[in-house]
């Protein structure tokens, strides 16, 4: 866990992570739970089995919870009907209690799963989330994404980055990520569970110009 301007933020491993602020807890992508984790909103990246699936969900959800998504996930989300279901689409701001969220692009620019069909594509409109807590501070979850023009100057206090390669940015990638997004620290992510490994995270830290935290899984 990792705690910033009162705001904690806690690693669940793969791409999911646990927003703290106050007395209300925000989780994003959560895959492989070993544990309950219940959270007042959730929020889906797109709807890849690793960001999206009724059986983390149900480790979740809880009776009022909402979950903010990308339509393509409606059908998963059937399965354990929350509460309430807001769905989004790039570009899109919307407020979830005290934390607002801004749905950003998240795509593949150079990972294909055979020539020119890349795993994430753009105009799939799945999507990564800069999330503004009630102290203000503000994180950025880039999904699972390449290095894209629409990072440039995001200036986050926290940017959640992807170091793998395979399906999103290489570690090397991240850096130049980190050098357009400009966050005042940096934390790796999609590691550990289907493809990389701390080595990526650490040659992350090593090589970036900002403040790099690499967090122990919850």
């Amino acid at each position: 866990m990792f705690e910033h301007n009162g705001v904690k933020i806690t690693w669940l491993g793969h791409d999911g992570f646990k927003i703290e602020d106050g007395d209300q807890t925000l989780v994003i992508d959560p895959f492989q739970l070993g544990h309950e984790v219940r959270a007042d909103y959730v929020l889906l990246s797109h709807e890849h089995f690793d960001h999206c699936n009724a059986e983390d969900l149900k480790k979740v959800l809880k009776p009022t919870s909402t979950v903010v998504a990308i339509s393509s996930c409606k059908d998963e989300l059937s399965k354990v009907k929350p509460k309430e279901v807001k769905i989004v689409k790039p570009g899109d701001r919307i407020k979830v209690g005290d934390f607002e969220v801004h749905a950003v692009p998240a795509y593949n620019v150079n990972k294909f799963r055979e020539p020119g069909k890349p795993f994430h594509p753009k105009a799939d409109g799945k999507v990564g989330y800069i999330v503004k807590t009630k102290k203000g501070v503000t994180i950025y979850h880039t999904g699972d994404s390449d290095l894209i023009s629409e990072m440039e100057n995001l200036k986050p206090d926290i940017a959640l980055l992807p170091v793998s390669g395979t399906y999103v940015m290489t570690a090397d990638e991240a850096v130049q990520a980190a050098q357009k997004i400009k966050p005042k620290i940096a934390i790796p992510m999609h590691y550990g569970a289907i493809v990389g490994s701390v080595a990526d995270a650490e040659k992350f830290k090593q090589n970036a110009s900002c403040e790099v935290r690499i967090l122990q899984r919850e």
